[in-house]
């Protein structure tokens, strides 16, 4: 989630350990999504749910490892970032596709584009957040949500309700963000003025 300024980030050389298991996260999800469209039934859900599982508990390995191997840096962060919402929009997608929920789900994955669009038209918002570990929990419960929804055993009717209940932790996430940025952010006039 984060902060959502589109400032010019500079891609780190060598690409580094921690980038490369984020690009895989992004790629294990893109296969989720064709394996659980492609597979009909309980067979195609169980491996997106699995595939899914497997790159949400990688997370945290990148962060770790590029503290680790002191390959840390803005690119790395921000590449998380988008890879957390891609999924989370890959996700929610792919619950609604296979009918786990309505369309509504949807809005767990458009949150973060909503907040960015929030910035180019509220610029307070486009500032910088301070770190949060809320918003890497809330990231983190809403993917597993949107996880557990595809898993077979779950109903639609139970996927739904485990879904908004995700996204209302969601929103209050972002409506906790929006309404600090609304009171302490600083456009760069506004910083520079």
């Amino acid at each position: 989630m984060g902060t959502n300024n589109f400032s010019r980030v500079v891609v780190p050389s060598p690409f580094g350990a921690a980038n490369a298991v984020t690009a895989f996260r992004g790629g294990c999800l893109l296969v989720a999504i064709v394996a659980g469209l492609a597979l009909p039934g309980p067979t195609g859900r169980w491996i997106a749910a699995g595939i899914a599982a497997a790159a949400l508990l990688l997370d945290g390995l990148d962060g770790f490892l590029a503290r680790r191997l002191g390959q840390a840096s803005a690119f790395g962060a921000r590449f998380d970032m988008e890879t957390d919402a891609f999924a989370m929009l890959a996700l929610a997608f792919l619950v609604y596709a296979l009918g786990q929920a309505g369309p509504w789900v949807l809005l767990s994955g458009l949150l973060r584009y909503i907040f960015i669009v929030g910035g180019w038209v509220f610029p307070r918002l486009a500032a910088p957040l301070p770190p949060k570990k809320r918003r890497q929990t809330v990231c983190v419960v809403q993917m597993a949500a949107l996880i557990l929804a595809l898993a077979p055993p779950v109903t639609p009717a139970v996927g739904g309700w485990i879904c908004l209940a995700g996204l209302i932790l969601l929103g209050y996430s972002f409506a906790i963000d929006t309404a600090w940025l609304m009171r302490n952010g600083r456009t760069e006039n506004e910083a520079t003025g």
